[in-house]
């Protein structure tokens, strides 16, 4: 088994309430189409968002930007919030670069090569030995599948430790001249951020008690779904496919999978005491409290990280559980289940257990 140690999380320093964003929205797209002041008013107000972290300032959203330009503002972002983020992660525990054993970076909003964990390298003081495994592609799977990999790989290591980083962009993937539903939701969904994770295996000398162990995880995999969520990738960057059918699939296939899975373990639906979940949007988020039959309380965190920032993408689940980590201390032998669905379409669950 492994343990999960610590989190933080991290944000770029622009802050922007719903409203604001709207407003430039209805400014920026009612010159294209004047009908569409109504329907991005609707799709900023249902998507339960508060306000959003972006990686420009806002007047710069406004401005013609090549792919290029979007990149290299992503490369900039990452690296800054990677800086940030890590660093906050080691002060917390006190824990020298030099004793982190593998860095493992998630992200989806953007391309970097060489990738953005050897350009950490040259910011943080890593050991020269470390290993790197940057994971690209995942979208909003990312963040517990960076928990399910890193724990199988632990499993191997005992005595290593590991930082799961996550960052997303996704505001540089706003395509200022598509009009399609789903990138006007896109825009008022999705925000920027950056989670961070430790990981040690059972064996290390930071693998205490009272800490959450994975104890199992699950990837399925949905065939024939990949015009649900991903991107098609432009002349102009990043376009996002976001289908409705993304909630439908939540109600009525997560279930079963949940129940098998659980099953492994002796363990059904009702003897899972907390739940950590990735705050894809209202109409997911409703969907799998009721295709789960899950009481109104278990998914507050899911609504509370997206209402103070949108989704972000791979980093979201994280939030909920660094959200979890700091608030609460749940009771020896408590179970939990971590879980998000993203890109292939596909999920993955973990179980935890303190």
């Amino acid at each position: 088994m492994s343990v999960i140690v610590s989190t933080t999380t991290s944000f770029p320093r622009h802050y922007y309430p719903q409203h604001m964003l709207l407003t430039a929205a209805q400014e920026e797209w009612s010159l294209k189409r004047a009908s569409i002041l109504k329907p991005l008013e609707q799709f900023y107000t249902n998507v339960k968002v508060k306000g959003r972290y972006l990686a420009w300032p806002l007047e710069r959203y406004k401005k013609p930007a090549t792919f290029e330009e979007r990149n290299n503002a992503y490369i900039e972002t990452a690296l800054e919030l990677g800086e940030q983020t890590i660093c906050a992660l080691l002060d917390q525990i006190q824990l020298s670069p030099q004793e982190i054993d593998q860095l493992t970076i998630i992200s989806t909003t953007g391309i970097a090569v060489p990738a953005l964990d050897a350009r950490l390298m040259n910011r943080i003081p890593f050991s020269r030995g470390m290993k790197r495994l940057p994971l690209f592609g995942l979208g909003c799977l990312g963040g517990a599948a960076g928990i399910a990999r890193t724990a199988d790989y632990l499993q191997g290591h005992t005595d290593e430790s590991v930082i799961l980083f996550a960052v997303e962009l996704c505001s540089l993937t706003i395509q200022r001249d598509d009009l399609s539903m789903a990138n006007l939701v896109a825009s008022g969904l999705f925000g920027d951020g950056a989670a961070a994770v430790l990981m040690v295996g059972d064996e290390h000398p930071r693998a205490q008690t009272g800490m959450p162990r994975v104890i199992d995880s699950q990837s399925h995999f949905f065939p024939a779904t990949e015009h649900i969520m991903g991107w098609d990738v432009t002349n102009s960057g990043f376009k996002v496919l976001l289908s409705a059918d993304i909630a439908q699939l939540a109600q009525s296939e997560v279930r079963p999978i949940m129940e098998a899975f659980l099953g492994k373990h002796e363990l059904n639906i009702a003897d899972i005491d907390h739940w950590l979940v990735h705050p894809g949007g209202p109409r997911v988020i409703h969907a799998l409290q009721d295709g789960l039959c899950l009481p109104d309380e278990a998914l507050t965190l899911s609504w509370e990280s997206l209402a103070e920032a949108g989704n972000l993408s791979s980093a979201s689940v994280l939030q909920v559980l660094d959200k979890f980590m700091k608030r609460l201390q749940p009771k020896p032998g408590a179970h939990g289940v971590l879980m998000a669905m993203g890109p292939a379409f596909s999920a993955e669950i973990v179980l935890l257990q303190w």
